[in-house]
């Protein structure tokens, strides 16, 4: 009885803790599988023609290439091993670093495409010519997006695909609620499309000098987290010309240290900079 009563008090409180869980929080949190992240990457840092099975292959021959060549300077398979992982891992910091840089120069330029949209609407134009003039006369970063949506759209005539390829294209949060609210005012009928626009621009302008101020005062922990954790990885590549002494790490005392140091860099790293993070914005409707 004892248990039994132990058991469901335990799952009421399960229960009540589960109800001050972000429901949202909780969908987005779900585990993904390994290829649809790496799509989403691609699709962020704006890489097209490559498939993720193709990018697998890519870091694939970087651990190769520079285990080998490692291997063959130092004459230690650990540290060929270690090296290697980190050139593993290149192709897709690069893509990180490439869509975090897209994401800002998208959101630099996305104020002005949202004014440049307001006046197309308050011209008259409909909302399709309105997006397709865009790919014309719009800023220079998204001409590309909205040239490849007036295509979509003259090849087939229909709107709601046309935008879910180019939401597809862009793979912003910005461009998720520009699109999503274009596609209400279509359906609907968007009276205060024009106002919703400019109140949209106001925002964004808004949002765009609080985050490069918060960015400016971030850089220095991001370059100070980057420094430390590959100054140890540089003095071992110059310690690599010295065979008597990196040697040592050839036993088996050797390939702890390697790990655990590689370990405690990557532990390290990602703490410095989920400290100094800042708060991104979601997409909806992905």
């Amino acid at each position: 009885m004892g248990a039994l009563i132990g058991f469901l008090a335990g799952t009421g409180l399960l229960l009540v803790a589960w109800t001050f869980v972000d429901p949202h929080w909780r969908l987005e949190r779900r585990p993904r599988q390994g290829p649809g992240r790496l799509a989403d990457l691609l699709a962020r840092a704006g890489v097209q023609g490559i498939a993720p099975g193709q990018l697998l292959g890519l870091c694939a021959v970087a651990f190769v290439l520079a285990a080998v060549v490692m291997t063959g300077v130092s004459g230690v398979a650990a540290i060929g091993v270690v090296f290697g992982l980190m050139a593993a891992g290149a192709p897709v910091a690069v893509l990180h670093g490439r869509a975090a840089r897209r994401l800002r120069e998208h959101a630099a330029v996305w104020p002005d495409a949202v004014d440049n949209l307001t006046s197309a609407v308050r011209a008259g134009l409909s909302l399709p010519e309105a997006l397709i003039q865009l790919g014309e006369r719009g800023p220079e970063g998204l001409r590309d997006a909205f040239a490849g949506f007036g295509r979509d759209y003259q090849a087939s005539g229909r709107f709601h695909e046309s935008l879910d390829l180019l939401k597809d294209r862009l793979a912003d949060p910005v461009g998720d609620r520009v699109v999503e609210a274009l596609r209400i005012a279509r359906e609907v009928g968007g009276g205060d499309l024009g106002r919703m626009l400019r109140a949209l621009s106001g925002f964004l302008r808004e949002d765009l000098r609080t985050r490069g101020e918060l960015e400016s005062r971030q850089s220095w922990t991001v370059n100070g987290a980057r420094l430390a954790v590959a100054a140890p990885w540089l003095v071992l590549l110059l310690m690599c010309l010295q065979g008597e002494v990196v040697g040592r790490f050839a036993t088996g005392a050797g390939l702890v240290v390697l790990l655990t140091g590689a370990g405690m860099c990557v532990l390290a790293y990602r703490l410095m900079m989920w400290i100094g993070r800042l708060p991104t914005e979601r997409r909806i409707l992905a």
